[in-house]
């Protein structure tokens, strides 16, 4: 029972979507109609500039959080809590507030995996930020940070098999959130991080 509620509140906390209200609150549209599309915080960096988007990714990241919170207050197993993240990441999504249309869930993902697995995420972190500052594509340092982390917890073990489970899961989704900037990303097209956006 525990663990049905904690996922499901968990779900519900993910889906809201800061940068959909935020955008709406200042510049009264639609940031899934909008630059990328996307609902989320690197969009919001495109339309509303830095002070809103770093807005938007800290709030984006807290809901990852609190739901691990959440999980680990209920005393629940260790992939009944990364199921709870998951769960947060799912809201963020495909959040039930907004037609289930919602973002990529890197920065929710960000904000589960430091909890679950901090220092993994850490360093993952890190190398990140290299990887984008190098080639300011947002969307390759991302997808770098998503494969890295769970496959770091696998090599070295400190985890159980469910948690890691869960964790692929996570990535498996995030990848397929990714897809259209995969795909960008081999045929040479990816928006780089301060180009002009292109519009959805």
């Amino acid at each position: 029972m525990w663990i049905a509620l904690s996922t499901i509140v968990s779900y519900l906390i993910g889906s809201i979507s800061f940068s959909y209200l935020i955008t709406k609150k200042i510049k009264k549209i639609d940031i899934r109609k909008t630059g990328s599309g996307n609902a989320g915080a690197t969009n919001t960096l495109r339309v509303l500039g830095t002070g809103p988007a770093i807005g938007v990714l800290l709030l984006d990241v807290l809901k990852g959080v609190v739901s691990i919170l959440i999980a680990q207050a209920l005393g629940l197993p260790e992939w009944a809590v990364a199921l709870s993240g998951l769960a947060s990441i799912i809201g963020h999504d495909f959040p039930i507030y907004y037609g289930f249309k919602g973002g990529k869930g890197v920065a929710t993902t960000l904000g589960v995996f430091f909890m679950i697995m901090p220092l993994y995420a850490l360093i993952a972190g890190v190398i990140t930020l290299l990887i984008i500052f190098a080639t300011r594509f947002v969307s390759l340092g991302s997808l770098f940070f998503l494969l890295a982390v769970p496959v770091l917890g696998w090599i070295f073990h400190h985890y159980s098999a469910g948690a890691l489970v869960v964790t692929f899961l996570i990535t498996i989704l995030a990848f397929y959130q990714h897809r259209a900037n995969i795909n960008r990303l081999i045929h040479g097209k990816e928006n780089k991080l301060g180009q002009k956006k292109v519009q959805a």
